[in-house]
């Protein structure tokens, strides 16, 4: 069933829903764990971290769980120059925990411009990689972070081994690193780590078993989500677990890597690489802005559609709601897709 019909749609919207339940009394926190990377699983952190800060009784228990084949920018540099494992989107869901008026998540955030050498570095990607080093931890360095910020939530890396994405394109080409991707005509078919089956870090597989809610993207298909599922156990505790398992569904297609893939494409991709490890399929059924569809369609990139009845035929429930962020470019509204995940979340629906 589309979110916004039936029972949902009868005359009362998603958010009001929430809004309704938000001081109802609770019980433990619900476990809600999020898989991905990049700018994708951020924007779900923003969103849900409401719900689970600050400290008293707190509603959800996030833990984010994230790619670590970053090889480009600042975090590229400093796997390069330093040998550590990459920071930055590490950092980004670190931040995204945190409080929006905290001044060391703002700090954080800073990036250095000027002269070459700090150039391009965020400060965030620095303290991690200084306290990495002091402690001779990367995992650790994590855990000193999320105090030093007062994160509501729990970051883990999927892997702490030094790994690299390996991708077959469908001519048949092989790509080298996740920043190599996107130089190229897509789509991607096939996605891999160097070396295979990494292990995975402490507390992962934990989380994903005992989760009540995981929620996969939104983000880069095959090399902010799938880098996850290769890590060794990740895709067999998916399979096991009894939470609810959504794919937040990306708005648009990335070019050099899901060009023209819809929705059911994507589930493909993660059922090929990981086995049976989606549920439901969040996606946006709101139309986009004329600008929007414009800026997008000189760049070969085009709305990820959905076929209901295509995926309800699988056994995949699609999830049809407004999550689009009003603008000339296609972004999820932070606010809109926490609704819908809370509701999720809410309903206790798992597959036991």
């Amino acid at each position: 069933m589309a979110m916004g019909e039936g029972e949902v749609g009868e005359g009362v919207g998603l958010e009001s829903r929430v809004a309704e339940t938000d001081s109802a009394a609770r019980g433990p926190p619900i476990r809600v764990v999020c898989i991905g990377g990049g700018t994708g699983l951020p924007v779900v952190l923003r969103g849900l971290v409401r719900w689970a800060g600050p400290p008293g009784n707190p509603e959800l228990e996030l833990t984010a769980v994230v790619a670590m084949t970053d090889d480009g920018g600042s975090s590229g540099r400093l796997r390069r120059r330093r040998g550590i494992l990459p920071p930055g989107d590490v950092r980004n869901c670190l931040v995204a925990l945190s409080a929006p008026d905290d001044l060391l998540r703002n700090v954080f955030g800073y990036r250095f411009g000027g002269a070459p050498g700090l150039r391009g570095h965020a400060l965030g990607n620095l303290v991690i990689a200084a306290l990495a080093e002091q402690r001779g931890d990367f995992l650790e360095a994590v855990k000193v972070s999320e105090r030093l910020l007062g994160a509501h939530g729990t970051v883990l890396p999927s892997t702490l081994a030094p790994v690299r994405l390996v991708a077959t394109r469908a001519d048949g080409r092989t790509v080298f690193g996740e920043r190599h991707l996107r130089h190229g005509p897509g789509p991607v078919v096939r996605v891999g780590l160097e070396p295979e089956r990494p292990p995975p870090s402490a507390g992962v597989l934990e989380a994903i078993l005992s989760a009540d809610l995981v929620i996969l993207g939104p983000g880069s298909l095959f090399s902010s989500v799938l880098p996850n599922l290769l890590v060794d156990g990740v895709a067999a505790a998916l399979c096991r677990t009894h939470a609810l398992r959504v794919l937040v569904s990306n708005l648009m297609t990335e070019p050099g890597e899901t060009d023209g893939m819809d929705c059911e494409a994507h589930v493909d991709a993660l059922v090929q690489h990981a086995g049976p490890v989606v549920d439901a399929v969040l996606y946006n059924e709101a139309p986009l802005s004329d600008a929007a569809r414009a800026r997008y369609e000189h760049r070969d990139s085009t709305p990820v559609e959905a076929n209901r009845v295509r995926l309800l035929e699988r056994g995949i429930l699609p999830l049809g709601a407004d999550l689009v962020r009003a603008g000339p470019r296609a972004r999820h509204d932070v606010k809109k897709l926490a609704s819908c995940l809370v509701r999720l979340a809410r309903t206790g629906v798992g597959r036991a």
